[in-house]
C-alpha cells in the first residue's frame, strides 16, 4: 500500500527493508541510483550475510565498469 512509499524519518529508502527482508540472510546486490548512506547502515545492521549496495549513476545507466564490479 501507500506506507510501503512513504519517506522514512531516519532517511532509509523504502526499497531498502523489504530487500533485506526478502535476502533473509542470503547474498544479494542492489543495483539503484538512490542509496544513500542511511541504506548502508540498515543493511550492515539487519542483513548477516553478504551484500553488496552499488550506485550507479542515472544519466549513464549500467557501464562496463558497473558490470565488472557485480562479476
Amino acid at each position: 500500500g501507500d506506507a510501503l512509499f512513504r519517506e522514512r524519518p531516519d532517511g532509509v529508502h523504502w526499497k531498502t527493508g523489504p530487500l533485506v527482508e526478502y535476502a533473509a540472510g542470503r547474498p544479494f546486490a542492489w543495483v539503484d541510483d538512490e542509496q544513500s548512506d542511511p541504506d548502508h547502515a540498515y543493511v550492515a545492521t539487519h542483513h548477516e550475510g553478504p551484500a553488496l549496495l552499488h550506485h550507479v549513476n542515472p544519466r549513464l545507466g549500467l557501464r562496463e565498469n558497473d558490470f565488472r564490479t557485480l562479476t
